[in-house]
């Protein structure tokens, strides 16, 4: 047994080095942890920027009356909201999201908000969906894919259940454009933001944790080139605010 351990593949969780097997119960523990304070901290962390940003992935998503998406890692349900309007009642929304605590703010939310009858709700790990092939139309990942130990087995397993010219958007943090920026950036995340987790949600380890998971989630290049190799067409980015934020966008040929 303690062989095995020995050699058993590593990642990262934030900075730290950890065992595959441990990371996907540490990244749970996080978002266990800030679930009920995610949506204040979203506001304060970006300054309200996040739902410019996520407006922008609606209008680029192309998605329409009838449509059926999957909104990955849909945690408080930001984006299944303007979906469920935009599909109507013929259309169906998916929110996945693999930690429960998230799946269940997000429920919560949706129902005070009178969103229900075309969205469901699933309990789903990104790198193994729960769904057939050629299935959805669109799908979003915002903010998710950087907490995915398999980055490359989840953009597989989207294509795999998007139909041929479905559509994948990746929202995420990337790397920004000018060396400035980058350095207020880091003042920002490393010291400002642990100590608003503390203060707003008791909770400054988490927020170490999210600010580190950023820096190690690829640049756009990269991840452009690891939704081509997977398989996506016509892959595309767009960045927003100097490339803090970068959004990604891929056909299934």
């Amino acid at each position: 047994m303690s062989d095995q351990h020995e050699h058993e593949k590593t990642t990262h969780f934030g900075y730290q080095t950890v065992a595959e097997s441990e990371k996907a119960q540490r990244v749970a523990e996080v978002f266990h942890s800030v679930a009920a304070k995610y949506d204040i901290m979203n506001d304060l962390m970006s300054g309200g920027i996040h739902r410019l940003w996520k407006r922008f992935t609606i209008e680029l998503s192309g998605v329409r009356t009838g449509n059926r998406v999957l909104d990955i890692a849909g945690g408080t349900g930001d984006l299944t909201r303007r979906f469920a309007k935009r599909v109507g009642p013929t259309g169906e929304v998916v929110l996945a999201d693999i930690n429960a605590s998230m799946l269940k703010v997000g429920r919560d939310r949706l129902l005070d908000l009178g969103v229900a009858g075309n969205v469901r709700f699933v309990q789903a790990d990104a790198e193994a969906l729960p769904f057939p092939d050629n299935y959805f139309d669109c799908i979003t990942i915002a903010f998710g894919l950087r907490n995915v130990t398999h980055k490359d087995a989840a953009i597989a397993s989207m294509l795999r259940v998007l139909k041929p010219g479905g559509r994948l958007l990746v929202l995420e943090f990337s790397k920004p454009k000018s060396e400035l920026l980058s350095k207020v950036y880091d003042q920002y995340s490393f010291k400002l933001l642990p100590m608003m987790g503390k203060l707003v949600a008791d909770d400054a380890d988490s927020y170490r944790y999210l600010a580190e998971s950023i820096r190690m989630h690829p640049d756009q290049e990269t991840l452009k080139a690891m939704m081509e190799e997977v398989g996506f067409a016509r892959v595309t980015y767009h960045n927003m605010t100097g490339g803090i934020v970068a959004l990604h966008r891929g056909v299934k040929p």
